[in-house]
């Protein structure tokens, strides 16, 4: 346990918190259930005589809803689950030594009765919380427990301990068969070495898989959670080499001047001025249904429709655009680090159509991306940004579906047929305005 992560650590002793609860939830049923059995009995013995059971049974049950309300609050200590499990049995062997008082019977009474069989439900119970010893303690002291049952037995009259040979005889009177008795520890033993086993398995089993799901969760924070999610319920073994074909709209985002401004500046800085500006930038991208791609530094790149064809990708990348821009203008108000820096002015590029969609890398490596025109393009309009002094540039392809799908735009808009560098032709573009 203390070789595991933190983080690991306490996520397994939340879970044994819980299960502890439901062990003393269970304790405090039993010894109720024992209370009104115990009550509705008929009472054959002398009503004069001392009758430690009513007090065994409410002493019993301050000790279960101490324990049950200890449990709640706090991890409750080893020797206090060890304490626990002596208190089961002293309360079950109690109760079994009182039947031959209580119907005036040889003490060989006590061992035909079948409340025997409770010492299996107590150990069992230990097994909620997957720690094996406790299931080996709590065999261990039923059995012996029950050894010394077996000796008060054959030890109360010497002079007549009703010792017998016969199974007929065992079975049809009060006698004893020191064999059975025998045989009743050895069972009580074997159970609990199986217990143990599939307690100590599971218990390493939860121990692996509870390591697996912290680190799953955290390296699917290095993911979209929707391409997480698509990668943990997979039925397929993820592997370079595999893709699919998507139409999507590609937007990317890029702070002017960042590498300049980052070179005169504190690392610590650097990374706390990119934390603000990727927390405003990107909740506003997945309000709209994008996926994160990837981090670039100061660039964003952000796919909308890779995970859903019939969602309307153009419409919705510009007004994810439009509402990236609107929330920049607030920066200086809402944003101390943001606007003390200067990085108020972006360049947003947005173009849609088909791409590939997969993972790339090799071996223990790899990586989700899309690959594609709309990719490139999306990436030298956000460019082109810097020649025309603007903030956001969109294909008039992505602009022209957008109006199809219902888009209403917010900014006002330029219409340009220019060259950009690094695509062949001219291109048209929409220019939008803050």
């Amino acid at each position: 346990m203390s070789t595991l992560p933190e983080r690991v650590q306490h996520s397994l002793k939340q879970r044994e918190r819980a299960n502890e609860v439901v062990v003393r939830i269970i304790q405090l049923t039993i010894v109720v259930m024992f209370s009104t059995l115990y009550s509705l009995a008929a009472k054959t013995g002398q009503t004069t005589d001392f009758q430690p059971v009513p007090y065994v049974l409410a002493a019993y049950i301050v000790l279960s809803l101490v324990g049950l309300l200890w449990s709640m609050k706090a991890e409750l200590p080893s020797w206090s689950v060890y304490c626990s499990i002596l208190f089961d049995f002293l309360l079950l062997y109690s109760l079994m030594v009182s039947f031959h008082f209580q119907y005036e019977q040889p003490a060989s009474f006590i061992l035909k009765a079948p409340t025997l069989l409770y010492v299996f439900i107590f150990i069992a119970l230990r097994a909620l919380r997957l720690e094996w010893k406790y299931v080996a303690a709590a065999g261990i002291t039923g059995a012996i427990g029950w050894g010394l049952v077996v000796m008060y037995v054959t030890m109360t009259e010497p002079e007549n301990t009703m010792i017998t040979r016969s199974y007929v005889q065992y079975l049809t009177s009060n006698s004893i068969l020191i064999g059975a008795e025998i045989d009743k520890i050895i069972s009580i033993l074997a159970v609990t070495g199986i217990l143990t086993l599939v307690v100590n398995g599971s218990s390493n089993l939860l121990v692996t898989a509870v390591t697996e799901q912290a680190a799953a969760k955290d390296f699917s924070r290095f993911f979209d959670k929707r391409i997480a999610q698509d990668i943990r319920s997979s039925q397929k073994v993820l592997e370079a080499g595999g893709g699919k074909r998507r139409h999507t709209a590609v937007i990317n985002i890029d702070i002017r001047g960042f590498s300049v401004m980052a070179a005169n500046r504190e690392p610590s800085e650097v990374m706390q001025l990119l934390s603000a500006y990727q927390g405003r930038v990107v909740p506003i991208l997945q309000e709209h249904g994008a996926i994160i791609d990837k981090f670039m530094g100061d660039g964003i790149m952000a796919t909308i429709g890779i995970d859903d064809d019939e969602i309307s990708f153009s419409r919705k990348s510009i007004e994810a655009a439009e509402a990236v821009l609107l929330d920049s203008q607030k920066w200086a108000e809402e944003e101390p680090l943001l606007a003390n820096a200067g990085v108020l002015n972006i360049g947003i590029g947005v173009a849609c159509g088909t791409v590939a969609f997969g993972a790339v890398g090799q071996g223990d490596r790899l990586e989700m991306t899309v690959i594609g025109s709309p990719v490139n393009t999306s990436a030298k309009l956000e460019k082109h940004n810097k020649v025309l002094n603007s903030n956001c540039i969109i294909s008039r392809k992505t602009w022209d579906n957008a109006i199809k799908e219902g888009f209403t735009p917010r900014l006002q808009t330029e219409f340009l047929e220019t060259m950009i560098d690094g695509i062949e032709g001219a291109k048209d573009i929409v220019v939008l305005k803050t």
